[in-house]
């Protein structure tokens, strides 16, 4: 009876030995398994590297990690100053006008008002000096006492000019700039003296009489000159407001160096001219 206990005890002791063994490995299995599996929601170092590095990448272009602005079309082209190019064409500039003349106090005796017109073309160095060679024509009235001298009817100062004429402008990269001009040059001063003679008239339709001035005497001079002044110009657009185009009006002093005359033009009258004609010129018209 006491080996029998004996027995059935120890065999009891050898299952529950087996099932403790088993139920240890299979725990220390589930547990490696758990170990080994990385999870869905973590990524592994490997991949874990490999977003980082693709972040990184793609956010390269800026430093706070935004997309890099684009750049304006009108800096990435240079413009918005109008005198970027260095081509030699694009430094030239010209100037076409036309106004009216003015005597000053002290030629008032020998020239009356006038109009006038002008052409100019010339070399722009930077934005704000440039160099221009002006033609210009003017067209006055001799006063009457002077006329009355001659024994003419009427008669006219015709006075042209080729000057140096440098521009300085205080701000061109504005649509509204202020500028300040002068030079000097030589100027042919032709003074005409007219009376009415009847002269005939036709047309596609019929021919009739009238009477018009025509010159009988003249006398001329050729001379220095110079003129100083200023003047208003406005910017006409552009799409980065650097348009080359601008519209302007000045006023000048103007002295030609005429010398003091005394003669009998053709037979007329002995007539006097002073020294000297000094006119104040009223300009508008566009420059490019």
């Amino acid at each position: 009876m006491s080996l029998l206990r004996s027995t059935s005890l120890m065999r009891h002791v050898t299952i529950l030995s087996a099932a403790v063994v088993f139920a240890a490995g299979s725990a220390s299995a589930q547990f490696a398994a758990s170990a080994s599996a990385p999870s869905a929601a973590t990524p592994s170092a490997g991949e874990s590297s490999s977003s980082t590095w693709e972040l990184v990448a793609n956010n390269a272009g800026s430093a706070d990690g935004l997309p890099a602005a684009p750049a304006p079309e009108g800096a990435a082209a240079g413009q918005g100053g109008g005198y970027q190019s260095h081509s030699i064409w694009s430094h030239l500039t010209y100037e076409v006008g036309g106004g009216f003349n003015a005597p000053s106090t002290g030629s008032s005796k020998y020239i009356t008002w006038g109009g006038q017109f002008n052409l100019g073309a010339g070399y722009r160095f930077n934005p704000h000096f440039s160099t221009l060679i002006e033609y210009q024509f003017m067209d006055d009235k001799i006063p009457g006492a002077i006329i009355a001298q001659s024994g003419a009817t009427g008669g006219n100062d015709h006075i042209w000019s080729f000057t140096l004429a440098p521009v300085y402008e205080l701000f061109p990269q504005r649509t509204n700039d202020i500028y300040v001009t002068g030079g000097g040059g030589f100027y042919r001063k032709l003074t005409n003296f007219t009376v009415l003679q009847s002269t005939q008239f036709c047309s596609y339709f019929y021919c009739g009489y009238g009477y018009a001035p025509q010159t009988v005497g003249h006398f001329s001079s050729n001379q220095g000159g110079w003129n100083i002044g200023g003047g208003f110009s406005h910017r006409m657009g552009g799409q980065y407001g650097d348009s080359k185009v601008k519209l302007f009006a000045e006023v000048r002093f103007l002295d030609v160096l005429s010398p003091a005359m005394t003669l009998a033009p053709s037979g007329l009258g002995v007539t006097s001219v002073g020294q000297y004609t000094k006119v104040i010129p009223v300009n508008f018209g566009v420059r490019w």
